[in-house]
């Protein structure tokens, strides 16, 4: 029997400076969160936790984080306590959001989760929300701004919607050239699309029969609707085989994956490669973790992977994919022609007479 595998909360992080509208971002994901339960960690720069308020209400546990950035308020150790708070069971939450001060440092942030000792999460990836209309001037006083884009794993262009098409060509050249290989969407007002951060979730005791309200409930049927054509804004492409894949060839793509790709899901299998497990896949942007997990003995042997992302060539990736299926297939059968071929040769002269 396949071993129990308890999933892990993916932590996000949604960082910008001041203005951004990662507040307004943040409700957006409350108000549209495909079943999940969101904790949130607010880390508010000042006295009076305006944020805090903000989502208050909206979520089941928020844990505020004052008196400065949470990156320079605790070290990894401390940031377990408030991670444990909310991964606990009585919580049963599917996502945690830390919203990070205006004035935080991403990487320290992402360095955190990267260190943490709890085994109950794992790193969902760094959103860097972006003001578009005042990026320029966010820059000239902010130069800092290029390093926090070249190490987020999402930039979330907002507020596009205030900038001529002029101005917006040149501030998505600025993103791109300042964050490397992030994934870049447009956003009006914070909405982006959940299921680029966290999956949809059912529960088979949330039936719809009897359960409590939620906000997401309580919105206005059009607003629930509004945002459904926000998918336009990435791509996703599904692939599937019964065939293994060549690990060396899969691991070549994983190494070489292109700019644009944020989330990669699923399970690999590699055949003969190794025939006892399965690899659970979960990339996001530059993270990586690839874990085999014990096989049933009547489970299929299956590759099932999801890749999500923005500007990517859905073709392209499709037939990288299958070049892994086709360099298992040649490997093997190369491998069969070695063998009978070594079979011929110590056969001995008599074997025909005999």
């Amino acid at each position: 029997m396949t071993p129990t595998h308890a999933p892990q909360i993916p932590v996000v992080v949604l960082a910008g400076f001041l203005g951004s509208g990662k507040t307004t971002l943040l409700n957006h994901l409350l108000r549209n969160r495909s079943g999940n339960r969101i904790g949130v960690i607010v880390n508010d720069f000042g006295a009076i936790e305006i944020d805090a308020m903000t989502v208050a209400g909206q979520v089941g546990s928020t844990v505020s984080l004052g008196n400065g950035c949470l990156c320079c308020a605790v070290d990894a150790s401390e940031l377990d306590t408030y991670l444990e708070t909310l991964t606990g069971p009585a919580a049963r939450l599917d996502v945690i959001v830390i919203e990070a001060s205006g004035l935080a440092e991403p990487q320290e942030l992402v360095r955190m989760l990267l260190a943490s000792d709890n085994p109950h999460i794992r790193y969902g990836g760094l959103v860097e929300v972006v003001d578009a209309a005042e990026f320029p001037a966010t820059r000239e006083r902010h130069p800092e701004i290029d390093r926090h884009l070249a190490v987020a794993d999402l930039v979330v262009l907002n507020k596009t919607d205030r900038v001529a098409d002029a101005g917006l060509r040149a501030v998505r050249e600025a993103v791109d050239a300042a964050g490397g290989r992030a994934a870049v969407i447009h956003a009006v007002y914070g909405r982006i699309d959940p299921e680029l951060l966290f999956d949809p979730v059912l529960r088979p005791d949330e039936d719809g029969s009897f359960r409590q309200l939620t906000f997401e409930d309580l919105l206005p049927e059009e607003d629930r609707t509004h945002d459904s054509h926000l998918h336009a804004a990435y791509e996703s492409v599904s692939f599937t085989s019964d065939v293994p894949l060549s690990p060396r060839r899969f691991m070549a793509f994983l190494d070489s994956r292109p700019a644009g790709l944020y989330r990669i899901k699923g399970f690999a299998d590699f055949g003969a490669g190794d025939p006892v497990n399965r690899y659970a896949l979960h990339a996001v942007g530059r993270f990586l973790r690839f874990v085999p997990q014990r096989r049933a003995r009547d489970e299929p042997r299956t590759t099932q992977l999801v890749l999500i992302g923005s500007g990517i060539d859905a073709e392209a990736l499709q037939k990288e994919l299958t070049d892994c299926q086709d360099a298992w297939q040649e490997a093997t059968e190369e491998l069969e022609r070695s063998m009978w071929g070594v079979l011929r040769y110590v056969r001995r002269p008599d074997d025909d007479e005999a």
